[in-house]
């Protein structure tokens, strides 16, 4: 596990905006925000999409990353409620998909002495491997 420093703070701050932006309050359709910072730098963000078939916000935000052409993810971030003051750890189908695209990526998880960083594949251990 390692501390945060001030690039998590801000990916955390741009987790929280987006879902602030579009917290659904009626139907509950997007209750997420994620976001997810690349090697480049950039930042990509999401929300989630609620249906019989929905997509997590770190799907969403990942998704938007490749869509731009990223590859390499550093570290990513998953918040609910209406501010983003819950930090969520991912969900069984976000942490398959964090080993299939960023093993190494760091994910940003609430634990017993509060907020730290733990590489996606601690998430996963007995992970799903394709034959190759």
């Amino acid at each position: 596990m390692q501390k945060l420093d001030k690039k998590d703070l801000t990916l955390i701050t741009q987790a929280q905006k987006v879902i602030e932006d579009n917290y659904d309050e009626v139907n509950f359709n997007h209750t997420v925000g994620a976001a997810v910072r690349c090697k480049s730098g950039n930042i990509y963000v999401g929300v989630n999409v609620y249906s019989l078939h929905g997509a997590c916000a770190e799907q969403i935000a990942i998704g938007a990353a490749i869509t731009n052409g990223e590859r390499d993810f550093e570290c990513i971030v998953a918040v609910r409620g209406k501010h983003g003051q819950e930090i969520l750890p991912p969900c069984g189908n976000c942490r398959q998909m964090l080993s299939d695209y960023a093993p190494q990526c760091q994910v940003i998880v609430e634990y017993e002495n509060g907020i730290c960083k733990v590489s996606a594949i601690e998430l996963l251990p007995f992970a799903y491997q394709v034959e190759s």
